[in-house]
């Protein structure tokens, strides 16, 4: 393995079931139970199930109808509370970066460490890789209130992150040096980075199912089928030659793909035709360049040259072409185009190198960025044009700020003038009940309030530190 490292000194780590783990710690009533956090809608898609959930046949990406089929009664179904899970993992990262200088944050519950990068006095020096590894465990479990991690320890990224997926859950797995090549062979082609559905159904048209029959096709083969970047890169991963170093910064990037008709269209089911033609382009060429993307952009330009974007971000980064088709679909519907389109382009920004399957939520659940609208003057000839950038909130088209009506979620922290803190254990028919308990306390009482009792509130998630 081309490597100047000749130590384990690359870690990835990754929180089990953490939106899962962190409902469980913050409600005393749900531990030990099946927890499923996701869309809780009829169309809703489980995010995370706990370990609980799983042995029901709970999964991430499961239709939430499915998962209510599957799991017993009292399985509590939560919407998920953002704002918590982000707490917990700032906590985390603070943990880590205490230990190495170098901490690559890759979503909001996994990063990768340079462990090299701590000096002479780094942990490596002291500890094991795989003490390193149970040092880590317990710190991120004391400062957490009792999440748990697992832990993978590698050479390389790509080894590092399989490792601690072999690990889980809440445990450390280390690949040792020189035989990585060992590891990889009998594992599917998936565990690649870069490789896709797309890529992966390409290969097996070959007969390749397994690193070890990938690390068989000749370099000149996989060009010639990939591409000279993609085809290159699957030959060195394959033969677990992973030069990526681990980055404390990103660049900023982008991948996008749009379409110029010739005469305006305005029929939808042709937009929505050419939303997942476009999503399908973009999705392709992420795959190409090994990279996952958060946020979801569509640009639509009408007859006038009039310009206007609308973008979301997802609380998970993806490559899945119908994931980008979805929320680009989702993002058009926001923008009037009965007059036709003159274009109409699809693009990804937020671009990350590993794909966060776990954080997937349903579309309800995607958080929208602030929707920019760039208006164009058409020209005049021989003139430049003017651009004029507007900033519009609420409703698409409308320029006005719109409130969102209260809702109760399912899991949402509130407050109670008399009762104090708790969580919303359901809500409908007017009424919302409220399970009264917190990290610290033991499973609580239930009560039942009408929507709009004056003495109930929304509030900031609870502290499990004291």
């Amino acid at each position: 393995m081309p490597t100047t490292r000749h130590d384990a000194s690359i870690v990835h780590v990754d929180l089990d079931a953490f939106f899962a783990a962190v409902e469980q710690r913050d409600k005393p009533s749900l531990r030990g139970k099946p927890v499923v956090v996701g869309g809780t809608g009829s169309r809703g898609v489980v995010s995370t199930a706990s370990y609980e959930a799983r042995r029901y046949g709970a999964r991430s990406a499961m239709p939430t109808q499915e998962a209510r089929r599957r799991c017993p009664a009292g399985t509590a179904f939560l919407a998920g509370r953002h704002a918590a899970y982000r707490i917990s993992s700032e906590v985390v990262m603070e943990v880590l970066r205490s230990t190495t200088p170098v901490v690559e944050q890759v979503s909001v519950d996994e990063a990768f460490l340079d462990l090299a990068a701590a000096g002479p006095d780094g942990l490596l020096t002291r500890l094991s890789a795989e003490e390193v590894g149970a040092h880590l465990r317990h710190e991120i479990v004391a400062a957490t209130g009792g999440l748990s991690a697992s832990v993978g320890l590698a050479r390389s990224k790509m080894l590092a992150k399989i490792a601690s997926e072999m690990a889980k859950p809440a445990g450390v797995h280390v690949v040792p040096p020189g035989r990585e090549r060992e590891v990889l062979a009998p594992m599917s082609v998936r565990v690649i980075s870069g490789v896709g559905p797309a890529t992966e159904r390409r290969l097996r048209g070959f007969g390749v199912e397994t690193v070890a029959d990938l690390a068989r096709v000749q370099l000149a083969d996989l060009v010639s089928i990939f591409g000279e970047a993609h085809g290159a890169s699957l030959h060195a991963l394959a033969r677990a030659q992973d030069p990526r170093e681990v980055t404390t910064h990103r660049s900023s990037k982008s991948i996008s793909a749009e379409e110029t008709f010739p005469t305006d269209v305005a029929d939808p089911a042709t937009l929505a035709t050419e939303v997942e033609r476009l999503s399908g382009q973009v999705a392709r060429r992420l795959e190409e360049s090994h990279g996952f993307a958060r946020t979801i952009t569509v640009k639509a330009r009408w007859h006038d040259f009039r310009t206007v974007t609308r973008s979301g971000s997802l609380p998970f980064a993806t490559g899945d072409p119908v994931v980008i088709s979805r929320e680009a679909t989702r993002l058009l519907a926001t923008i009037e185009t009965a007059d036709g389109l003159r274009l109409l382009g699809v693009g990804v920004s937020g671009l990350t190198s590993h794909a966060q399957g776990e954080l997937e939520l349903e579309a309800t659940l995607t958080v929208p960025t602030r929707p920019t609208t760039t208006v164009v003057d058409h020209p005049d000839a021989g003139s430049s044009p003017e651009t004029d950038e507007k900033v519009a909130d609420g409703a698409a088209g409308s320029g006005s700020p719109v409130t969102p009506a209260p809702s109760w979620a399912t899991g949402a922290d509130v407050r109670h003038e008399r009762h104090g803190r708790g969580w919303v254990w359901g809500s409908g028919a007017g009424i919302v009940t409220v399970r009264f308990e917190g990290p610290r306390t033991p499973p609580g009482r239930i009560r039942t309030f009408d929507v709009d009792d004056p003495e109930l509130a929304p509030a900031e998630p609870p502290d499990w530190r004291g």
